[in-house]
């Protein structure tokens, strides 16, 4: 017999406003403590240092994050030059330093290679795995590691701001698996200067806002704030880019029990997906195919 989880059945989604020095998943496990839920899940790891927008799914909510992962996102980011580091941010070690500045006009004119669909090397500190085991522990162990390029798809990357020769403020939109610790590595040698990551904020992720972020505070509150279930969005927050259909009262018993339903109108071509629902409540992601939609993801909500 499977083990039944703990906690209440939480659905939805919270945007937390990340604080630096918490990993994702700490803040992800304080997230589910303060409210109690059975399941939860976050949309994009952040790393240590940075802050900003993390979207955390709760309950049948994580059923819709791989759609905000996919998701474009913006970062703000300051790039100090003159310098690089091995883990390509200021938590590193400087491994070499040059004397050169870029002026704004060379700064512009760099930017342009890094946007559009480009080839990115991932930092040797960062999640993904050789071999089985992540880069960032085989890095910390001694080993040179060497990590294939990934493509990524660039959409903006502007000059903010330059507050003094030393520093840089950034602003990038990227799609899914960017490494912005890469972005500065990248142009600091482009730019002939050396550069690394000094601070980076997730200003939105998808549908979600930093501007619409509950303060990480409000979590160590923990589960005897009654208050913090106001602050939650409900799980078809996590679907804003996919359209909406309503099922027949027939067509949900049938998408419920995971067989294609039929919609009341729907004027999709044949094959797009969407997301179902009825009586106002999501009943599945799917796809659509002549006045029905064939589930892929049901969720468990309301009744059959």
């Amino acid at each position: 017999m499977a083990r039944r989880r703990k906690g209440r059945p939480v659905h939805g989604w919270i945007v937390v406003d990340k604080p630096a020095g918490w990993t994702s998943t700490s803040v992800v496990n304080k997230a589910r403590w303060a409210f109690g839920a059975a399941k939860a899940g976050h949309a994009g790891t952040l790393d240590p240092a940075a802050t900003g927008v993390l979207a955390i799914a709760f309950g049948e909510a994580t059923k819709t994050v791989p759609y905000i992962t996919d998701a474009l996102k913006a970062y703000r980011f300051t790039v100090t030059w003159g310098a690089s580091t091995n883990t390509d941010d200021a938590e590193g070690q400087v491994i070499e330093t040059r004397s050169d500045r870029p002026d704004g006009d060379q700064l512009r004119a760099a930017l342009r290679a890094f946007v559009g669909d480009i080839m990115q090397v991932p930092p040797q500190y960062s999640a993904v795995k050789v071999d089985g085991k992540r880069s960032y522990a085989l890095a910390r162990g001694g080993q040179d590691v060497t990590l294939a390029a990934r493509p990524l798809f660039v959409e903006s990357l502007e000059l903010v701001e330059q507050p003094d020769a030393d520093h840089a403020i950034l602003e990038m939109i990227c799609g899914k698996g960017g490494y912005v610790r890469s972005i500065a590595r990248d142009l600091g040698e482009a730019l002939g200067c050396l550069g690394h990551v000094q601070s980076l904020k997730r200003v939105w992720s998808g549908p979600f806002e930093v501007a619409d972020a509950i303060d990480f505070k409000l979590l160590e509150t923990g589960p005897a704030n009654e208050d913090l279930d106001q602050y939650l969005l409900p799980m078809e927050s996590g679907l804003s880019d996919l359209p909406e259909l309503k099922l027949t009262d027939e067509g949900a018993t049938r998408i419920r029990n995971g067989n294609p339903g039929a919609v009341k109108y729907s004027n999709l071509e044949f094959g797009e997906e969407c997301w179902v629902s009825h009586m106002g409540t999501p009943v599945a992601v799917g796809t659509y195919r002549a006045g029905q939609v064939a589930p892929g993801r049901v969720f468990v909500l309301g009744s059959p």
